[in-house]
């Protein structure tokens, strides 16, 4: 995506520094660090214990993933079920398309690779309290208008009708740029 344009409003803006983690409520903590381990390759790299008791993680990911951390807390983790917080990059669609096929080899069911707005998603992967995974790829089939805000109109319609057209191009894959 493109940076926005500094204008009088925002030159004072603070210096941000990206996510510094991502944090999920879960209900069982040794299935879900054992979920993220076996699908995504993170690592436990600290615990939380809370008078005695194991209350939380901090995977690390071994390739550039974001730093996650696991919470012991199954209300929110239900109330929480279904929801896509966040997407996790990929870099491109090739390395969208192995992650599929590594799911896929685990068992886990998702939506597989699709065209979304300027990129590729791979949408609807449920980790073991039902948080919805998403990944989306950091290369681009398309950028954003330049200046001014983007409108994506329908997007997971447009999505569709782009990539059925691109399938029905004799000798093209759905999403090759």
């Amino acid at each position: 995506m493109s940076k926005p344009t500094i204008t009088d409003d925002t030159q004072d803006a603070p210096a941000l520094a990206g996510v510094h983690h991502l944090k999920l409520p879960v209900s069982d903590l040794a299935r879900s660090r054992q979920w993220y381990r076996a699908r995504l390759g993170y690592e436990v790299t600290m615990e939380f214990v809370e008078q005695g008791r194991l209350m939380g993680y901090v995977l690390e990911h071994p390739n550039g993933g974001p730093q996650l951390a696991l919470r012991l807390a199954p209300v929110r983790a239900r109330a929480a079920a279904g929801f896509d917080y966040f997407a996790i990059g990929v870099p491109g669609k090739t390395a969208l398309d192995e992650l599929a096929a590594r799911l896929t080899a685990l068992g886990d069911d998702h939506d597989g690779v699709h065209l979304a707005s300027i990129g590729w998603v791979l949408p609807h992967l449920h980790d073991p309290d039902g948080h919805e995974v998403r990944f989306y790829a950091t290369e681009q089939h398309a950028g954003p208008r330049a200046g001014g805000i983007a409108t994506i109109e329908d997007p997971r319609e447009t999505s569709e009708r782009r990539e059925r057209a691109w399938a029905a191009v004799p000798g093209q894959r759905a999403g090759a740029s």
